[in-house]
């Protein structure tokens, strides 16, 4: 409990600092939504500070922030300079399809990992272990953005298998059949962040599992007669899982910071294709609203890590 205590105390403090921080970097950026010429060019300067006042964009630095800061303590994040709407309304329309794309990467990328991970070292200088190790490292260089116009020529515009684009080719009707054309529109996107997480973290296995395999209770374990698979069970996987779930809580800001790249490639209408055109448009309020929620969920990810790993490990509380 006293752990859980000082990690919310800790997201707390951090997430005032990422919220100062962003709100300076923002404040700080060359031109803005109100710029001479960016709304209208025929826009007066009398307009553009009658529209500052209604944001409350003409008052001092300070009293902007902490007047955001206590909006958003009740859950009120502004509303947008683009739309009109509220940020708020904006980002949970968004945000569903984002948490599932970057919770089904997650599985998958923890689920592949371990088993390539796994396999590798327990078949050390196989032809597994060498084909596991050049795709990993094959997977560690490739860049997201390049791996998915790549995928899309091949598959969606020369052969045509997948969709281009989109989320949805048919309406909204509540059948089956709505959720599987999303799940086929989502198989490209999704397999291109599993693939580029998978890398780093099944070398990481490997590596863990080598030295796990050297250890003098493994070599007791074989000599008791334990097969390979109740060395796995009892012995490998009990102390493989703490640090490989401490790597993905880690991993998270990756992860969810590469859905503004694919979500924009794909046209995936989700939170991060909605960062990706607030700021193109300098719509600050929606920019600050998804930092803060992408803050929030990254922390709470590791949050979540830390209660896994005190669940599997009790004596984690007093490290």
């Amino acid at each position: 409990m006293r752990l859980l205590l000082k990690k919310l105390l800790y997201l707390i403090i951090m997430l005032f600092i990422i919220s100062l921080i962003s709100f300076i970097a923002i404040h700080l950026a060359p031109n803005s939504f109100f710029a001479s010429g960016e709304l209208n060019p025929n826009i007066t300067e009398e307009a553009i500070a009658r529209l500052k006042a209604i944001y409350g964009l003409d008052k001092p630095l300070y009293v902007q922030f902490f007047s955001w800061i206590f909006a958003i303590l009740q859950l009120d994040f502004g509303i947008s300079f683009s739309s009109g709407e509220l940020v708020k309304n904006e980002i949970l329309t968004r945000i569903p399809i984002t948490l599932t794309i970057n919770i089904t990467s997650m599985v998958f990328i923890f689920i592949i990992s371990l088993y390539l991970g796994i396999k590798s070292a327990m078949s050390k200088n196989s032809f597994f272990d060498r084909f596991a190790s050049q795709l990993s490292l094959l997977s560690f260089s490739m860049p997201s953005f390049y791996l998915a116009l790549l995928l899309v020529l091949v598959f969606a515009v020369n052969l045509e298998w997948l969709p281009i684009a989109g989320l949805h080719s048919v309406k909204d009707d509540g059948s089956l059949a709505y959720y599987l054309d999303a799940a086929w529109h989502l198989i490209l996107p999704i397999f291109i962040i599993v693939f580029g997480g998978i890398g780093s973290l099944t070398l990481y296995v490997r590596s863990l599992v080598i030295e796990i395999l050297k250890s003098d209770y493994i070599f007791f374990a074989r000599a008791r007669g334990l097969s390979n698979k109740q060395v796995l069970r009892y012995y490998i996987l009990p102390n493989l899982y703490p640090p490989v779930i401490t790597l993905l809580g880690l991993s998270l800001p990756g992860i969810i910071g590469g859905s503004v790249i694919l979500e924009s490639i794909f046209s995936i209408d989700g939170m991060g294709l909605l960062f990706y055109q607030s700021a193109l448009s300098h719509d600050y309020p929606v920019i600050m609203g998804i930092l803060i929620i992408g803050a929030f969920l990254t922390l709470l990810g590791n949050i979540l890590a830390d209660v896994v790993l005190l669940k599997l490990n009790p004596s984690y509380n007093e490290q």
